[in-house]
């Protein structure tokens, strides 16, 4: 009698466990979207080909084609989401390695200047004072020339009163959101894309769905405070977050300012 052992390497419990981690976050960018169904629908095809290839031929044949432009379909289809999984992995990820574009370039010496983040919390603290609402985008590596060409260009230095100012609910720029760059405020009344993700919670308007909707697509941060209750959000890989103003400037600091 001949006893079959399963030789179970490493490498096999690495390369479950990575596939593991990709299944999870390609679920979490899906999460509460309208490709949820997508995405399950076609694993529910993918399941029903492996059982009856061999046994059912006709049925296994038109799913065996339907599965071999799967690639194509997923990329498709997927469009949004696998841009937004890039994304947050360059984002999130690759810094913690050490790989940066920043960093790369910080070392050959380009001489950026820094983001005003003093401006951005003073500003912030006092329209959430006076319950002003606003949306501030703050750039990081993806361009945002699109959607900074959609509003008024402004190329200016940027201030606390500067931002105030375009916010007052009075002004002619305090719809749609400031885009900033560096030490300069690119443009204002900018129109931003508004994220289709069923669990933002019902009580966030229209301001704070554009501000996910752009984390969704590119890697920026976007401060967003309420006109209703003058609270503070911020936005970052399609996620939302309420935040104070101390965590807020950490987290400025952290991403903004450069390391000596």
């Amino acid at each position: 009698m001949i006893s079959a052992f399963i030789h179970v390497r490493i490498i096999d419990v690495i390369d479950i466990l990575l596939v593991a981690f990709l299944m999870y976050q390609v679920y979490m960018l899906i999460k509460g979207t309208i490709a949820t169904y997508i995405f399950v629908t076609i694993i529910t095809f993918y399941v029903v080909w492996l059982l009856v290839k061999d046994n059912m031929l006709l049925l296994g044949s038109i799913l065996g084609q339907i599965i071999g432009v799967g690639a194509i379909a997923i990329i498709v289809v997927f469009q949004q989401e696998l841009r937004r999984f890039l994304i947050m992995f360059s984002a999130r990820y690759l810094p913690k390695a050490g790989i940066s574009i920043d960093n790369f370039f910080s070392k050959i010496g380009t001489g950026l200047p820094e983001m005003n983040i003093n401006a951005i919390i003073k500003a912030c603290v006092n329209m959430s004072k006076d319950k002003v609402g606003a949306l501030i985008v703050l750039q990081r590596n993806s361009l945002l020339d699109v959607y900074a060409g959609t509003g008024d260009q402004l190329d200016a230095r940027t201030t606390s009163r500067l931002l105030e100012s375009i916010f007052n609910k009075t002004g002619p720029l305090h719809d749609g959101a400031v885009i900033i760059y560096q030490d300069k405020i690119r443009a204002a009344c900018c129109i931003l894309p508004v994220s289709d993700n069923f669990e933002i919670p019902e009580h966030y308007g229209l301001r704070h769905r554009a501000g996910v909707g752009l984390t969704e697509q590119t890697d920026a941060l976007v401060i967003i405070v309420s006109e209703e209750t003058g609270s503070i959000s911020m936005a970052e890989a399609g996620t939302l977050i309420p935040i104070d103003i101390k965590t807020l400037h950490k987290k400025l600091e952290e991403e903004f300012l450069k390391r000596k």
